[in-house]
């Protein structure tokens, strides 16, 4: 099991925050993190991120390259609103700037105000990420590209600047309804399991991505990266005490987004926080977090993005929260040295 943290607690802070200050905790929250053992970082992307405000991915990840030692380092992109060949060349670059140490997720993406700045249809989303995954695929592999779809046209085109890593970075899907999970399994692609869900949510649609997966006739045994809500303390009531203030607000802004509507079934994140993090988050004392994380390792999740830091969190509160975690809960799940 690889274990990485999420940097969305300091890349995404309330509005009246300073940045350039919160960039400085950033900064040692990632050596922090480095430091700790962990094996990679993850981000996120959004827009118009009202009542909150975030750096972009691309030129956080550039500036913490010479950060991160030898952490891997993702970011889920808002897949329908990225140009293929930007996106290619773009995270080629990254990819040598880093000596081949970056991924990306493509996520549809949900909000409308998103949509609407950069002109883009949300009834193209399917198309547009499907164009931009099978188009990203053929730029990094192939010698020259004719392709055409929605804001886009290539006639024998190369992308020079070719990624470290071979055949090229790691691709992931992020997917919440069930035909987004088969879609990810039948283009052979993992699927990166979302924060959300519950832990039933989650082992139903394992079973429908491994069976699409068999269907189509792809090889080996899938394994699964995954996201989840994190805190770790020495008790579980003092996490609960740490944690909730900060992840209560955050579901109130997911909320208000319409992050709840994307989830299959009638899932509302309008119900009490204790509720919410029922099957849901990984919320209590090592042993609490040992045992959920056993439950994701039998569904065969092989790395878990950590978000154990929430906008609006103290710097220490978090650190202290992570490195529990990578003294007491991570060692039960990596191969004794």
């Amino acid at each position: 099991m690889q274990f990485g943290v999420n940097l969305l607690g300091l890349a995404q802070q309330p509005c009246d925050q300073d940045m350039q200050q919160r960039f400085a905790e950033l900064l040692e929250w990632v050596h922090a993190v480095r430091d700790a053992g962990y094996d990679h970082l993850t981000m996120g992307q959004h827009y118009l991120t009202a009542p909150f405000q975030q750096f972009q991915p691309v030129p956080l990840l550039a500036r913490l390259i010479p950060e991160t030692g030898s952490m891997r380092m993702y970011s889920t992109l808002v897949a329908p609103l990225q140009n293929p060949v930007e996106l290619a060349e773009t995270w080629a670059g990254l990819d040598v700037l880093s000596g081949g140490r970056v991924g990306v997720c493509l996520a549809l993406g949900y909000r409308d105000e998103e949509y609407a700045a950069f002109g883009v249809d949300p009834g193209t989303r399917l198309r547009r990420q499907r164009e931009l995954v099978e188009t990203l695929r053929r730029l990094w592999t192939e010698e020259e590209v004719t392709a055409e779809g929605l804001g886009f046209r290539l006639e024998r085109q190369t992308v020079t600047l070719r990624p470290v890593q071979r055949p090229h970075p790691p691709i992931w899907i992020a997917a919440n309804a069930d035909a987004a999970v088969v879609r990810a399994a039948r283009w052979g692609l993992p699927w990166n399991i979302n924060p959300h869900a519950t832990h039933e949510t989650v082992a139903r649609q394992v079973g429908l991505y491994r069976d699409a997966w068999r269907e189509a006739g792809h090889e080996g045994e899938p394994t699964f990266p995954i996201s989840r809500e994190v805190f770790c303390a020495e008790t579980r009531e003092e996490a609960v005490r740490l944690a909730f203030p900060y992840l209560g607000e955050k579901y109130a802004a997911y909320g208000s987004w319409g992050q709840d509507r994307q989830l299959p079934g009638e899932e509302s994140f309008a119900v009490p926080l204790a509720e919410l993090a029922g099957d849901r988050f990984l919320i209590g004392d090592p042993d609490d977090c040992a045992r959920e994380v056993a439950r994701y390792a039998e569904l065969g999740v092989d790395r878990i993005h950590l978000r154990t830091n929430w906008p609006g969190m103290p710097l220490d509160t978090a650190l202290t929260g992570m490195r529990l975690f990578a003294r007491e809960v991570a060692p039960r799940f990596r191969p004794a040295r």
